[in-house]
């Protein structure tokens, strides 16, 4: 669930981005810590030009990459449980990197992102110990019956 309550809390004046007031909604600046990551997180989120774009870094570990957990949690920060959102690896002519440590999430905000089935990402209830300890042919089974 999203938690503008939060965020709004903790909109952060900076010079480059002076939209940081309520009365921007997706767009500002925020700077937060979170329970488990003792680094301060800087977001800076937009929603122009048929997206809505948040980048998340760590200001002052300008090199280090926020983890898949802490990118899970402003997720659920700025959109709802039930949203897609997305992270791009564009091809190389396409890439930029003004930001070493800075990852992106991106959400379309005129279509919605088309998913893969979920067969194809993984064996919804099971944990990996669960697959470990099954057999090719229980394992195929699975897939068969996914597919029906």
């Amino acid at each position: 669930m999203s938690n503008w309550k939060f965020l709004n809390e903790h909109r952060f004046q900076h010079s480059g981005y002076p939209q940081t007031d309520e009365s921007w909604g997706f767009n500002g600046v925020f700077q937060f810590t979170i329970p488990g990551e003792a680094r301060l997180i800087r977001c800076v989120a937009s929603d122009g030009m048929g997206w809505k774009h948040v980048s998340v870094s760590f200001p002052h570990s300008k090199r280090s990459c926020p983890s898949w957990d802490l990118m899970c949690v402003v997720k659920d920060l700025f959109w709802e449980k039930t949203d897609v959102v997305i992270q791009y690896h564009p091809s190389d002519s396409d890439y930029i990197n003004n930001h070493p440590g800075c990852l992106h999430l991106w959400q379309p905000t005129e279509a919605p992102i088309p998913v893969p089935p979920r067969i194809l990402v993984g064996h919804p209830g099971m944990t990996i110990r669960d697959l470990k300890d099954l057999s090719d042919a229980e394992l195929l089974a699975i897939r068969k019956s996914r597919t029906l």
